[in-house]
């Protein structure tokens, strides 16, 4: 995962890349909210922490611009508690708030928090219709089609590939697909695995290439793009 760290303290710049680089981040340093935005277009990072007292531009209102373009989580930074600056930030869409002094692995906990939830709104947003390649789901109908042929899914077989098309080229986890499809308790890997066999052999698609769904080994499935 990529993170943006936007902060004039060079020294605690420094120490919070290296523990975040630790936990596997990769990380993007900026010294100042003008750089901190040019690097965010340049690179589309998954995550921003944004210092509020900066030179140039400064917290707040790289939050705001960012905020205007994208959905990208956002968690402010600073010594700064006041009541009226952590609603300020909040209010304009920031999505968590750590007042310094803070331990990295409380930095690290928000950080994988907001990045779940992100993940989490990114897998459900409501669509009528999804297409990918010659496929199209209708979701309020639990109708597929391939190549303008219907094509007989069950239910648990129409939410799984539902998930996967919609988030076509992400790989999604075994157990989200498990959620997804059956509840908390209503499925396991194995019957997982035998429902994707089906859903390929219905729609006659490929484990490996464009269009296919593969399986991406201990990790879960993807719904490999078409282009």
């Amino acid at each position: 995962m990529k993170v943006l760290y936007a902060d004039d303290d060079a020294d605690l710049l420094d120490v919070t890349t290296y523990a975040l680089r630790r936990e596997g981040f990769e990380v993007l340093a900026a010294t100042d909210g003008q750089r901190a935005l040019a690097r965010w277009e340049a690179e589309r990072p998954d995550l921003v922490l944004l210092d509020v007292t900066m030179p140039g531009l400064n917290g707040f209102e790289v939050c705001r611009r960012i905020r205007q373009a994208s959905d990208t989580p956002i968690i402010m930074l600073t010594a700064r508690g006041a009541d009226e600056d952590i609603v300020r930030g909040l209010t304009l869409g920031a999505d968590d708030y750590v007042t310094k002094p803070f331990s990295a692995k409380q930095l690290v906990a928000r950080i994988k928090a907001a990045l779940r939830r992100a993940r989490a709104h990114a897998y459900d947003q409501p669509v009528r219709e999804v297409r990918v390649g010659d496929l199209a789901l209708d979701v309020e109908s639990h109708e597929a089609t391939k190549g303008g042929e219907s094509v007989q899914l069950t239910q648990i077989e129409f939410r799984l590939l539902h998930l996967l098309a919609m988030n076509e080229g992400r790989v999604i986890p075994y157990a989200r697909l498990v959620e997804h499809a059956w509840g908390y308790d209503g499925g396991d890997a194995t019957l997982l695995k035998t429902h994707i066999y089906h859903i390929r052999r219905k729609l006659k698609l490929p484990p490996k290439g464009p269009g296919g769904i593969r399986a991406v080994s201990g990790v879960g499935y993807s719904f490999a793009r078409t282009t």
